[in-house]
Parts: structure tokens; sequence; C-alpha cells
């Protein structure tokens, strides 16, 4: 080989682009560069065989021992070398690249690791929680966690593209609204610029989907980030992702109807292995599924011992209304309030009864829940969108007049210029993906969340914030 020759070649290689590994099988007898962290390192002698992982997979390096002799467990290395096949004796099954390794040339160390606190090459659920939040940029390491997080992507994407096509448009709404009473506590976030005042995060988008209604989009959805100051509670987050969807000109049945068409088609499409129980989804009144499973997220799975079997169902006619038990000052208390949301509407043959205020716990709600194997992955209903109606909800769970305009005053404004009959759903995303991933708990499926008592280990959150930024906000503690 010449000179010239020789440092051609060296050139091509330094000018090599990384590939993942896997699309590794696709370069066989060619010379390539990947990257990522050696996962196992196991020593024969003259020959050390590296694991190496990234995003995509796992492939195998095979290095002499002088070459690879400092490398140890979770280092990043970029490695250049030629693809070839393995023996047949040497053929891994389990993996997509079972079938290849690569002969390396070259080894760089990219960055050292120390030792990790924890394995992260089983499922980890044989680790502490808090010790897994804590680190958790390496629990994303394990081969479950990556699974999960790429399942969600392709769901979410599928969502897109299935709305899309049902000419459904995307659109962001704020995070920083208005605290309006909405079923939970707001989170609040001081504002520097109107001291004395406050922004609060959106429990859900629901009134800004329905002023969309109000502006003429008629198919609205989005993959919202919603938050709530809720009690602690082991498989609840303090901000949690919803698909939120709206629709106008519909009723009860055609919402229903197209996210029965959107989740049958999306099993089909990413889980053809799970099979849906009964189609169409069967529908239960409350009533019923009080009276005959005790419970309003009923598990209608005939085989429960089947893991891919998927028992949808609707549950209908609930009541708009119920008895909210308080103590003040050491006295007792019952007042209404809504079960579920104080923007639907009843069902048609009981709006009268809403506008004079009477026959309050008979009255039946338009609202609907999607469940799936015991678990309420959506809820939604038809809105009230007659200014009329909306007020009497309110005064019936007890505000004032004064009271309805200061918080919903521009709720009832906007149904004054000519609102359309409307209606949608949210689903909590983190909820189904666990589900269909066959995870206990939705942590599994989120890629940072926080405790049962809203704490970030990791990041440390909430901490204090310095007295500089208290006095900018105005804010005294």
């Amino acid at each position: 080989m010449s000179s010239f020759d020789f440092f051609l070649r060296i050139a091509i290689i330094d000018l090599m682009e990384r590939i993942l590994t896997i699309d590794a099988t696709k370069y066989l007898n060619k010379r390539v560069k990947v990257s990522g962290w050696a996962e196992a390192i196991r020593s024969h002698g003259k020959i050390i065989f590296i694991d190496l992982r990234d995003f995509g997979g796992t492939v195998q390096l095979i290095c002499s021992s002088e070459l690879a002799k400092n490398i140890r467990p979770e280092w990043v290395i970029e490695v250049e070398g030629k693809i070839s096949q393995r023996p047949a004796n040497m053929i891994n099954p389990k993996i997509k690249t079972g079938k290849i390794e690569i002969s390396v040339e070259k080894i760089i160390v990219l960055s050292q690791a120390k030792t990790l606190p924890f394995d992260i090459s089983g499922d980890g659920y044989d680790i502490s929680e808090e010790k897994r939040m804590k680190y958790r940029y390496l629990d994303l390491r394990r081969q479950r966690l990556r699974k999960n997080m790429t399942e969600r992507q392709k769901i979410i994407q599928f969502i897109r593209d299935f709305l899309q096509k049902e000419n459904f448009i995307e659109i962001e709404t704020p995070i920083l609204t208005k605290s309006t009473p909405e079923g939970a506590r707001d989170f609040i976030v001081p504002s520097r610029l109107q001291p004395k005042k406050f922004y609060a995060l959106p429990q859900s988008p629901q009134q800004y989907k329905q002023l969309l209604q109000v502006g003429g989009v008629e198919r609205y959805f989005q993959i919202a980030r919603c938050f709530r100051d809720e009690d602690p509670r082991a498989d609840r987050q303090a901000e949690f992702t919803q698909l939120d969807l709206e629709m106008s000109f519909v009723g009860q049945k055609e919402v229903m109807q197209i996210n029965e068409r959107l989740m049958i088609a999306l099993i089909k499409k990413l889980y053809p292995e799970r099979r849906i129980q009964e189609i169409p989804f069967p529908k239960l009144s409350y009533q019923k599924a009080m009276e005959r499973y005790k419970t309003d997220r009923p598990d209608l799975r005939k085989d429960k011992n089947n893991k891919d079997l998927l028992a949808f169902c609707w549950v209908i006619d609930f009541p708009f209304f119920e008895k909210n038990d308080l103590s003040i000052n050491g006295r007792a208390k019952s007042k209404w309030t809504f079960t579920h949301n104080p923007f639907s509407a009843p069902k048609p043959e009981f709006f009268n009864d809403l506008l004079a205020k009477k026959n309050i716990k008979n009255i039946l709600t338009s609202q609907y829940d999607l469940i799936l194997n015991g678990f309420e992955i959506g809820g939604g209903s038809i809105r009230n969108h007659k200014p009329e109606g909306l007020e009497s909800v309110f005064e019936i769970i007890g505000y004032k007049k004064a009271e309805i305009k200061e918080k919903f005053g521009h709720m009832l404004e906007a149904f004054e210029y000519g609102a359309p009959p409307h209606g949608g759903i949210a689903y909590g995303l983190d909820r189904f993906v666990a589900v269909i991933q066959k995870e206990e708990n939705i942590r599994e499926v989120i890629a940072f969340p926080k405790t049962g008592d809203s704490r970030d280990l990791m990041m440390g959150s909430p901490s204090e914030v310095s007295k500089e930024q208290l006095k900018e906000l105005k804010i005294k503690i």
C-alpha cells in the first residue's frame, strides 16, 4: 500500500458517519463507526467482547485485549471496525443484531463513568423507587424504560396521524392562565409585571378548547400538559399529559364513535397481538355499573389472567350533581357539587330542570367515560353551550352572580356571540400507555416523574427561592 493510499484510507475512516446499532445489519462486510455505552464486557484471554448499547439496541464488538484493556462498564465509547457474520454457534436470536459482530480497529473513549448506584441490566422493579427516581437519567438506560418511551411516542404519533386525517387541527393553548374552580387545586404563578396578581397553570385546556369552538375551529386536538395540585396519591402526578379533543355540531353518539374508531385502529396497527374483547364497545349506565360491579370503572375482561385481552367499555348517564359534606366553623354543612365537569350539559330532557334549579339530585349529565381493563382512560361530555345553562350550574353549586361573572364572565360572554353545540373528551395519556404496556404505575411511562407527594428527587424540587426573587415578585414569607 502506497503512503497516499494509507492516508486516504485514514481520511475516509475519520470522515465516516456514525450509524445506529439497529441499522448495523445493513452494512455487512463494511467498515462502520458506532458510538454508545459499554453495556457488558467479557474477557477471553487475548480477545475482549463488548456489548455496545445505544438507544436503538445493542451490538457485539470483538476487540484485542490491548485495544480494550482499559474499558469499563458504562463508559461512552466511539468505535470503528468491520461488520462480519457471526459463526453459526455464536448467533444470538434474542437481539436484532444477533447474527453480526464488529471487529474493532479503533476505540475512542468519549467519557468515563463511575460505578452506577444500581444495576440497569434488569427490569428495575426490585430497586427502591426513590433511588430510581433520584438517578432517573440512569434508570432510563434500562431496556424496559427505553421501550416504554418508544411505544409512547408511537402511540402519540398514531393519534396525531389519525386525527389529522379526520380533519382535526392541533392547536396549543396557554400554560399561564386564570385560576378558576375546575375540581382540583390550581398551581398558581405570581406575576412580576402585575404585582399581587397570579396566573394559574391549567388543570386542563377545557375552557380554551370550548372557546376554540366558538371561534369556528370545529375539530381541535392537543397533546396537552395539565397541572393539578392534589393531595398525595400513589398513582397520580402533579403534571400529566392528556390527549384533548373537541368537536362542533355533534352529540354524544358521534364523539363516542370517533373515539372508538381511534382506539380500534390504534390497537390493530400498533398492538396486533392484543385482542379487543368486544366491538362495538359495550355501554353501561352509571347506575347499572354501580349495582353490578360496585364501581364506575368496571373490569369486564372475561379472562383476567390473559394480559393480552383488552376490555373497553363506555359508562354513561352519570348524575350531574352530588352532595358534598363540609364542616364550616365546626358545623356540618351539605352543598351541591358537580360530579365531573361544571361545563357539561345535562341530558336534553333535564335542561329545563337545570334552568329551574329543581329535581337536582335526578339530573343526569351527558358525561361519558371510556374504561379499559378497570381503568378510566378517558372522559368527556357534550358541553353546555348556552350561557343560561352554564350560569345555572354555577348557581346550583353555590356561586353568587358576581362571583360567576368574575370567574367565568369570559365564557358567558363568548357564548352570547353564537356558540355551536360541541363536545369532546380528554384521555389520561400516561394511564393509557401504562395499561397498554402492562405497567402497574404511570411513573414507568413518564420520562421524569415525580413522587406521590409531587417531589422531583433528581432535581431537588420544589425548592426555596432567593430573597431577591421574592422581592421582585412583591412576596413576603
